[in-house]
């Protein structure tokens, strides 16, 4: 197509498909050499704005990508056709404008300090020349559009490092062209209301190069007159904030000072914000504040003789913070201040013990003045305002107060202890004055304070803790709200309940009433599974209470399916304190119920409705067996040795119920072997049992491996294989009980090497467990693979196919097989021997990956087994390589002899030694194959 034709295609043509193409050719077009003889032709005046838009930009293109492609002695005629053209579109199209500066800024960049060397200075000159065919007004803007772009276009530039270090500081320099005549056109009388606006724009792209802040200060304090008018406020406040906020200004302390009274002086203008309602201009003036006292907090307590105006600003920032109204739908400014609060307190802490002390005393008041704040803020509105919320505004003010959470905890390490006594004293004095009953919404903001602070911070010293445990029983609790609240704050104290165990009955029975209101669903149940988990040693005379209730809300199907598993893990923690004979009789009628439901549903043929059913009891069995344990695997807890009952004799309870229902687990699998998510419950219940019962689940092993060798052999799923793997790791070194587990690995392994033959692209979630089987089971029993009917070579070849699938996880699994079994060669002879005969097709597989076939993420495990190689089979490495690299075109059509000679030189070289060195040399490699070397692409890499 021609160019007209490709760009007609691109704006005005309703087919998708030909606007791609169009687009694919145009970029190319954008890149080819013609590109700079087409794109004056596109910038005629005749062409329409988006033709002459595409020819500014394939300009900038050419100019911005391949510089190295003109010829100096074209720089000169170059530059002063792009000042034509932008002199010629100061008063036509805006978005070609702006494409043209862009340009010519490049080109500005690419030549200073040699080529150009006072590009700033002839910009300025060149358009403030008389010019009688262009309006003065356009002149001024297109200028003002080209030194915004400037420094806009330099911190986007692919210039090189030390080009862009060396560039910044010439710009730092020219500064001096530009400032006057921005302060210039910012005090005339007659300037329009838009060049002004043009005039901050400018000046806030360039303090962005850090040019310093007393350079800066006349314009600074230009911008602060410019808040007065509304047209310019926005504008202002970018321009203010950021001057105010990069990294260099904290050098420049007396102008820091300076600017403390003019940001001062926004006060009056702030509270008329707040009275009108007008939330831009509060939210405008809020960010000026915070900038100056969150970037420079440090460099202004510093200068202790000013420390009345540096305190003067922080309760400006107070006020900012405690604005009046509800967030985030009356104002959204209070939020912009939480992270001061922070940066202040850092600062303070940090300073030697003397200064410390001194500002301990001033700040102490306001840190307990901004607890009174941020509680007040995180008050809920009334029932009926909060009613009309939005749900997304709901959930913005349920994120807020997650922060006020952490700004009290972090609060904290500067107030102590004296913090609890004063949320503790508030909350009394709230809950016993009978003259003005409170409101339900302060209660609960105080409640929510103690809670932000007991969950992470220990308060088993404190000695409000009883008094507060006391008072929770005295809430009447009249909504949601402030129930959840209370909830959460007894979880938070679960851990001090376990050393006051006397307390545990005050507030035992509030969390049992809460567990049948399905409002309360997830903090109830959050919190009963903290004290089972804290406190069971002291449950004993509750349990009987506990489960009944329990049982009742399950039966009642109160809760959604992930409170219900929760359940079932707080009564597995709650079982675990009891004797054996407690234990089986609570597993009895707790489980009896599902196992008669599961019966019945055995008996039906298999539908959606009834595998929901099925898949939710085998989930309800699973959580129950992850936390029962009777053995205290689990106990951290040095103060809970003196509670623990002397191990059992006879089966573990666990087992015996697993016994019980073996035979019903059969039989739905039976009918549902075709179903991965049903094989995957059944699969979970044991594996969740394994991992706590640990040995005491040996009496198991036999039933359980005939099983998962039955279900495997018919149809192979991917969590058979896991649990196989967690059997192996846990029973590898228990000989009375492995030879059944030695057959099912056996057999799982024949079966896939079956499946490998017939296929196996479809089941990448097979081949991934398998390869993490093999690596589990050359880790924790590597005579596994002297077997006889073990077939080593065919494993060996699986893994390669399998290094070769998209799947990355799949890759990654492979290369850990590798990684286990690489080592063994010298110990293992049949591993030995078919490593060293067929080792040549992994290097293949593998130098392929690395050549642009794998994923670059995965890059750092096919340097595990370049690795590995070296270490376990380096005389042959040596030969492979050599072989491998001198296929033409491989690993890549990329590199060159050369660079794949180096390589495999670096790989076989001393460094082999060195983990750390074969990754580096490996990405560097895959980078070179996949022609991405010195590319923007690799700087993150």
């Amino acid at each position: 197509p021609s160019l007209f034709q490709a760009l007609h295609q691109l704006y005005y043509d309703p087919n998708i498909e030909n606007k791609n193409l169009a687009q694919k050719w145009l970029m190319q077009a954008q890149v080819s050499p013609q590109a700079w003889h087409f794109s004056w032709l596109l910038l005629n005046m005749d062409k329409v704005p988006e033709i002459q838009y595409f020819g500014a930009s394939a300009l900038h293109i050419k100019i911005s990508r391949y510089w190295n492609d003109i010829p100096a002695d074209q720089y000169e005629s170059l530059k002063s056709q792009l000042f034509t053209h932008i002199t010629r579109f100061a008063s036509g199209s805006k978005i070609v404008l702006t494409r043209l500066c862009v340009a010519l800024a490049s080109l500005a960049l690419s030549m200073m300090p040699e080529a150009w060397p006072c590009a700033v200075a002839d910009m300025v000159r060149m358009f403030q020349a008389e010019d009688s065919n262009v309006d003065g007004r356009a002149r001024c803007l297109a200028l003002l559009e080209l030194l915004t772009v400037l420094p806009e276009e330099f911190q986007t530039s692919r210039l090189p490092q030390y080009r862009k270090g060396q560039v910044r500081s010439v710009l730092a320099q020219e500064c001096g062209s530009v400032f006057p005549l921005l302060e210039q056109l910012l005090q005339q009388q007659d300037s329009p209301g838009f060049i002004k606006q043009k005039v901050l724009k400018c000046f806030s792209s360039w303090v962005q190069l850090e040019i310093p802040l007393m350079d800066c200060e006349n314009l600074i304090q230009a911008a602060f007159t410019s808040l007065q008018d509304p047209e310019l406020f926005d504008t202002a406040v970018e321009a203010v904030v950021n001057a105010i906020s990069q990294p260099d200004a904290q050098r420049y302390v007396n102008t820091l000072l300076k600017l403390i009274p003019p940001v001062l002086g926004l006060q009056e203008q702030l509270r008329q914000a707040v009275q009108s309602g007008d939330m831009e201009t509060s939210h405008g003036i809020c960010r000026i504040a915070v900038a100056l006292g969150e970037n420079h907090s440090r460099a202004l307590l510093d200068q202790v003789e000013h420390w009345q105006s540096f305190l003067a600003l922080v309760n400006m920032i107070m006020f900012c913070t405690g604005i009046p109204g509800h967030y985030p739908v009356n104002e959204t400014t209070s939020s912009l201040t939480l992270t001061f609060w922070y940066t202040l307190q850092d600062d303070i802490l940090s300073f030697e013990p003397d200064k410390q002390a001194v500002y301990q005393q001033v700040y102490r008041p306001v840190y307990f003045q901004l607890v009174d704040v941020l509680l007040h803020k995180a008050q809920f509105p009334s029932d009926e305002e909060y009613g009309f919320w939005s749900s997304d505004e709901k959930e913005q003010f349920r994120i807020y107060r997650v922060d006020i959470s952490d700004t009290l905890m972090y609060v904290y390490e500067m107030l102590g202890a004296e913090l609890l006594s004063s949320l503790y004293d508030k909350l009394g004095r709230l809950l016993t004055n009978t003259e003005q009953p409170s409101t339900w919404q302060h209660t609960e903001a105080l409640l929510y304070g103690f809670q932000s602070i007991a969950e992470t911070i220990d308060v088993n010293y404190s000695d409000v803790v009883p008094g507060l445990i006391g008072l929770i029983p005295r809430i009447s609790i009249s909504n949601v709200q402030l129930a959840d609240t209370v909830m959460f704050t007894i979880g938070a104290l679960s851990e001090w309940l376990a050393d006051h165990p006397v307390m545990i009955n005050n507030v035992l029975p509030l969390v049992l009433q809460a567990l049948g209101n399905p409002e309360l669903s997830i903090s109830s149940v959050s919190t009963l599974k903290k004290i089972c988990r804290e406190c069971k040693y002291d449950l004993p005379p509750y349990a009987a209470n506990i489960v009944a209730v329990s049982q009742e809300v399950l039966m009642k199907q109160i809760h959604k399916t992930s409170q219900c598993m929760w359940l079932m893990q707080a009564l597995g923690f709650l079982l675990s304190a009891l004797q054996v004979e407690e234990i089986l009789k609570n597993l009895h009628s707790l489980i009896t119920p599902y196992i008669q439901q599961l019966e019945k549903l055995a008996d039906e043929t298999p539908n959606p409705s009834n595998k929901l059913a099925i898949i939710h009891i085998l989930g309800l069995l699973s959580n129950l067996f992850t936390t029962l344990d009777i053995s205290h695997h689990d106990d951290d807890h040095e103060s809970t040795e003196v509670k623990k009952q002397p191990v059992q004799q006879g089966p573990n309870p666990v087992v015996v119920v697993l016994q019980q229902v073996f035979q019903l687990i059969q039989k739905v699998l039976s009918k549902w072997l075709n179903d991965a998510q049903v094989v995957e419950s059944v699969c979970a219940i044991f594996e969740k049992s394994v991992k706590t019962l640990l040995d005491d689940f040996a009496p198991m092993v036999p039933q359980l491996c005939e099983m998962l060798g039955q279900m495997y052999s018919t149809i192979p799923q991917a969590s058979a294989i896991d649990l196989t793997r967690q059997l192996v790791h846990i029973f590898a070194h228990e000989p009375a009980h492995f030879p059944p587990i030695k057959a099912l690995f056996l057999l799982v392994t024949s079966v896939t090497l079956t499946l490998f033959q017939q296929g196996p692209r479809d089941h990448p979630d097979i081949v991934d467990s398998f390869m993490q089987l093999l690596a589990q089971a050359l880790k924790r029993k590597p005579d596994l693979f002297l077997c006889s009917n073990l077939d080593v070579k065919a494993v060996f070849q699986c893994g390669v196919l399998s290094l070769k699938f998209p799947e990355a996880l799949t890759v990654k699994a492979s290369c850990g097989f590798f990684t286990e079994l690489l080592p063994r060669c010298g110990e293992i002879a049949p591993v030995g021997q078919v490593v060293h005969e067929n080792g040549k097709v992994l290097l293949q597989a593998v130098l392929e990956g690395v050549g642009g076939q794998a994923s670059r993420s995965l890059m750092d495990h096919f340097a595990e087994i370049l690795f590995a190689l070296n270490k376990h089979c380096f005389s042959y490495l040596s030969i492979w390589i050599k072989e491998a690299m001198q296929q033409d075109g491989f690993p890549s059509a990329r590199v060159s002899p050369e660079q794949k000679e180096t390589f495999s030189q670096q790989i076989l070289s001393r460094e082999r030694v060195n983990k750390r060195r074969v990754k580096e040399m490996v990405k560097e490699f895959t980078l070179l194959c996949r022609g991405l070397h010195g590319t923007e692409y690799t700087a993150d890499y």
